[in-house]
């Protein structure tokens, strides 16, 4: 079946420096994964939450399922990450480290199941950012020139 990349977190990559990455189940209730099917799912307010043992994603909001009518789930609610242990406890030792944390970066459907693409991340400063932006424009520009639009 492959991989069918639902929402991206845009922001993440702008404002973090992505360290590692892992990919974690999402606990989901019936009409949450038709919502996500439908692409009907936003990952901009969203952040990981990690305790001892276990990892929760706050605030993403997957839209209620129209069909689901009385039975619908509450859009912003918090939903468990499955990950093992070792995952656990590797997230939660490097996010009590002084500026690091978690955050999503992407939601896809892998062979029909919903998985969250979640890295270690650490803040950029303001000069890291618009560094970014020149780097971005200065290869815009030469795409341009060699496109022959210039």
């Amino acid at each position: 079946m492959g991989i069918k990349i639902i929402a991206t977190n845009r922001k993440a990559a702008f404002e973090y420096f992505l360290l590692e990455h892992f990919e974690a189940g999402i606990a989901l209730h019936g009409s949450e994964i038709k919502s996500i099917r439908a692409n009907q799912v936003s990952l901009a307010e969203a952040y990981v939450e990690v305790d001892g043992k276990n990892a929760w994603l706050i605030n993403a909001h997957i839209a209620p399922y129209d069909p689901a009518s009385y039975n619908n789930h509450d859009p912003l609610r918090s939903r468990q990450l499955l990950l093992n242990k070792r995952e656990i406890r590797e997230l939660w030792d490097k996010v009590r480290q002084k500026g690091v944390t978690v955050v999503p970066v992407k939601i896809y459907l892998k062979d029909g199941r919903a998985k969250l693409d979640i890295a270690l991340a650490k803040g950029k400063k303001l000069y890291d950012k618009r560094a970014e932006i020149a780097r971005k424009d200065t290869q815009r520009e030469v795409e341009q020139q060699l496109r022959g639009r210039g």
